[in-house]
């Protein structure tokens, strides 16, 4: 959850990057991380469950009409996001990786999983996380997302 990861930063001192002391800087990670959570959280959970639980569940298909709807509905907010949130900047919060990236790359990482490449046709958005990717450490961005881009395998 984003309050515990807010306590862990501040209990064990992480680089200032990571949740920042400047408080212009702070206040667009507090943004992005309030405004989340009803937005990609919601768009990106919503297509993911629709498009790989509920026909795993159901052992019924999602009628394309249903899927180009929660597609769209996450289009919309991916559109907000890149406007608001990333405009020119490399990161979130301007020039370095902090929590907001990393929650948003993993919540974004669902649609993905699902099938749905949202990153494909939107270069200011694959040119972002390859920047989050590159400040996590591939490898490690890889093991943490091993599970849900697998999971098309059930």
């Amino acid at each position: 959850s984003i309050a515990i990861l807010l306590y862990l930063a501040r209990k064990f001192k992480t680089p200032d990057h990571w949740y920042p002391s400047d408080l212009q800087k702070r206040a667009r990670v507090d943004e992005y991380l309030s405004w989340q959570h009803i937005n990609i959280r919601g768009k990106g959970s919503k297509l993911f469950l629709t498009k790989v639980l509920l026909p795993l569940l159901t052992g019924q298909p999602l009628s394309p009409e249903k899927l180009e709807g929660v597609t769209e509905e996450l289009n919309v907010v991916l559109n907000q996001f890149e406007e608001k949130f990333l405009q020119d900047k490399p990161f979130i919060a301007g020039s370095e990786i902090s929590l907001a990236d990393l929650v948003a790359l993993v919540e974004l990482m669902q649609p993905v999983g699902a099938g749905y490449d949202l990153f494909e046709e939107r270069p200011k958005l694959a040119e972002w996380r390859r920047r989050v990717e590159e400040a996590v450490g591939k490898q490690l961005f890889q093991e943490a997302h091993e599970g849900i881009l697998n999971i098309k395998n059930l």
